[in-house]
């Protein structure tokens, strides 16, 4: 059956394409731990390519089930894996993808975490220096220490 090929096929194109996104997503995490922004940029770039690829494979996907008269899910791919020849290997392959897929998702809102967390420390340092908001230091009476006027971040 040459759509259940087809399927067979992308399953496991995706499948190297989603190993290659956790890898890039891990070497995200390992740069934002180390605050070395310089790479950042080329994961970005990297990671891009294989989201699209992934999308648009899943859409093809979707379209050869629906040209099978099935449903587009998991009980769709179930009745066309009863009816071919590779059906353990259909199976098999996208569960490995949807395990692979789970993967990124959940490293990648680590990273989501990360990067949110970085903001808020840069955006409060910022309103430090700049004078918009004040720390809460203590003077040595142990007083809340009076911090001046605000000021543009090139006087801080």
């Amino acid at each position: 059956m040459m759509n259940a090929t087809q399927l067979l096929d992308l399953f496991n194109e995706d499948i190297g394409h989603a190993a290659q996104l956790l890898e890039l997503i891990e070497a995200e995490y390992h740069a934002l731990g180390e605050h070395d922004l310089s790479p950042l940029q080329e994961i970005l770039a990297s990671k891009q390519p294989l989201l699209a690829t992934l999308d648009q494979h899943g859409k093809s996907r979707t379209q050869i089930l629906l040209s099978l008269q099935l449903s587009p899910d998991r009980a769709g791919l179930q009745q066309l894996a009863e009816r071919s020849t590779q059906g353990d290997e259909l199976l098999r392959a996208s569960e490995q993808l949807s395990e692979l897929l789970e993967r990124c998702q959940e490293a990648n809102l680590r990273n989501g975490r990360i990067i949110r967390s970085s903001q808020k420390s840069t955006a409060g340092m910022l309103g430090i220096l700049r004078g918009n908001e004040t720390p809460s230091l203590y003077d040595s009476s142990g007083s809340t220490a009076k911090i001046g006027n605000k000021r543009p971040l090139s006087q801080a």
